[in-house]
């Protein structure tokens, strides 16, 4: 019948684009969001995931009947869940156990498989979601792993499909795609084109307090992850289905702001979308704000409410993770210290000199820190210890190779209450805004702070 499509699949693509009101008002420019919520799937991996199965088909990766497998946070897991349906694949997931029931009752009405895997274990470790679904790939007859996180096929899928049809829909008026960053596949897969038609076009990342992403683009040093709570964005590694060179800002928000944004984007925008959404916006009007310009600024809106009925949406819920209420930000913590001067080091100072600071102010690790202030890293007391007791260093060397990265970044609008779990894994928590150190925060700092406000 005319007007009619041969499959849900041909129905990927083409979402609306709106403008927000309510929750951007008073900025300079212009904030619009694009509704990838609304694919039949559920979310923008539709695309992703008819591109990864159409691949792994022409490679002969993938024959009729056999079993598509992935480690997934849900939402491409979803995705390639509807391609098997309706294609008469198998489906296999392995899934971090921090997801939402909505999203693994879902893949589980599709037909699919799903285990679930621990969280909080390094991507390396047998018990991963990512180890666990290449195993199962392994030792799986006819089955083929999708590998959203290290095929470049991710980035393509966006650069195919998402990326032209952002330009059509503007006209090319983007001035900044926004974005929050999981595989990285969508910011840097459609922004390759954005760039490509119009150059000055600006690439915005959102990464989650808790991720990888942001201290390895604000310092280029690797530090730990922590956990956080908002699903499918942010990461504990690397993955090379991102393209960094092409970001050209990157925003953190918490879980706070995340959920906070995405309940405001259903009741005053009536957008019903998920958590990433909340953040992908949150950072978007960061971002707005710090620049203060007239400009159109589109955000990627990825999944729906639906999936996070039981989680964000829910009173309950956010209350018992300590999302609703709480104690304050970090900046409220930073000016109860009363203005306490931050001590610091630099890369080129001495093992001696920093020896000499630190027993004079009786502390026992310093941020260090380049021109401007920017974050280098931390030294620690065992570390001086360390590189002393083996013999092979001096007092008068440099400590550049002694700067380590165990510590967690914030920022001043983190909430103390995420601050609490941060401490319970790092050394010390870093204040940064921007590219800048503004304060630092121990755990005797908390435990005095909290000692006043309980």
């Amino acid at each position: 019948m005319k007007g009619a499509r041969e499959t849900i699949l041909e129905a990927v693509g083409e979402t609306p684009l709106v403008k927000l009101q309510r929750v951007s008002a008073g900025l300079a420019a212009d904030v619009f969001v694009k509704l990838e919520f609304l694919q039949p799937g559920g979310s923008m991996k539709d695309r992703l995931a008819i591109h990864l199965v159409d691949e792994a088909v022409e490679r002969g990766k993938l024959e009729r009947g056999g079993t598509i497998v992935e480690a997934t946070s849900g939402n491409t897991g979803a995705g390639l869940a509807m391609v098997a349906a309706v294609r008469g694949y198998k489906s296999v997931f392995a899934m971090p156990d921090k997801v939402s029931h909505e999203k693994i009752a879902a893949l589980r009405a599709w037909g699919a498989k799903v285990v679930l895997c621990p969280s909080s274990v390094e991507p390396e470790d047998p018990r991963s979601h990512f180890s666990l679904a290449r195993r199962i790939a392994d030792e799986t007859p006819g089955a083929v792993l999708a590998n959203q996180y290290f095929s470049q096929a991710n980035a393509r899928a966006y650069y195919k499909s998402l990326g032209p049809e952002l330009f059509a829909q503007t006209g090319g008026e983007i001035d900044a795609l926004v974005a929050g960053i999981g595989t990285g596949g969508t910011l840097t897969g459609a922004g390759r084109y954005l760039k490509e038609h119009k150059p000055a076009c600006q690439l915005v990342a959102v990464d989650p307090v808790g991720s990888v992403y942001y201290d390895k683009f604000r310092s280029g040093r690797d530090t730990r992850a922590f956990a956080y709570k908002v699903e499918g964005i942010g990461e504990e590694f690397h993955p090379p289905s991102m393209d960094p060179k092409l970001i050209d800002e990157m925003v953190r928000v918490d879980d706070r702001e995340c959920f906070s944004m995405a309940r405001d984007l259903v009741r005053l925008e009536g957008l019903f979308c998920g958590g990433s959404s909340g953040a992908a916006v949150a950072g978007a009007i960061k971002y707005a704000r710090a620049r203060d310009r007239k400009e159109n600024i589109v955000v990627v809106l990825p999944d729906g409410a639906a999936k996070y009925l039981s989680t964000v949406f829910n009173d309950e819920w956010m209350r018992d993770n300590g999302l609703l209420g709480g104690d304050g930000t970090v900046r409220d913590l930073l000016e109860s210290k009363g203005g306490r001067a931050m001590i610091t080091a630099r890369p080129d100072d001495t093992v001696r000199h920093v020896v000499q600071t630190m027993k004079q102010h009786g502390i026992s690790q310093l941020p260090v820190v380049g021109d401007n202030d920017r974050l280098f890293g931390i030294i620690a007391e065992v570390d001086v210890l360390r590189h002393l007791v083996t013999g092979e260093g001096h007092l008068d060397g440099t400590i550049e190779h002694l700067v380590e990265s165990d510590y967690a970044s914030v920022t001043p609008e983190t909430r103390v209450d995420l601050l609490q779990g941060v401490l319970a894994e790092a050394k010390i928590a870093l204040v940064t805004e921007g590219r800048r150190l503004v304060g630092l925060i121990t755990k005797i700092d908390l435990i005095e702070y909290l000692s006043r406000h309980t």
